[in-house]
């Protein structure tokens, strides 16, 4: 397994683990992260936009030039941002930090 650590919004740090080809959204989801993914992967919205630690950032592939436009759109974007539908997990992210904007909002979980 490789473990994948969330920061939320308000500090605290969440570990999960995730399989090798789970996209960090699902991974996310099921650690019970606010991400709401509203187009399911489709790359039509910006509610799984995470932040990527700064130390882990620069490890993943680059955002293609879709996701850059989608991310324009998110609430709180920074250097780091990412859309989380995007990334797809792998052995060499055992560790991955991953921090949850405090505008993020699930409108299914309420």
């Amino acid at each position: 397994m490789i473990k994948v650590q969330f920061i939320t919004a308000g500090g605290q740090r969440v570990e999960a683990q995730a399989s090798a080809g789970q996209r960090l959204l699902e991974v996310a989801q099921a650690a019970g992260m606010p991400l709401e993914g509203t187009c399911e992967g489709q790359m039509a919205c910006s509610t799984c936009h995470v932040l990527i630690s700064p130390d882990w950032f620069s490890r993943l592939k680059p955002a293609s030039a879709d996701e850059e436009d989608m991310l324009d759109l998110a609430a709180g974007v920074a250097a780091t941002s990412r859309l989380s539908c995007q990334i797809t997990i792998a052995p060499d992210l055992d560790g991955l930090t991953v921090k949850i904007p405090g505008e993020s909002r699930d409108m299914q979980r309420g």
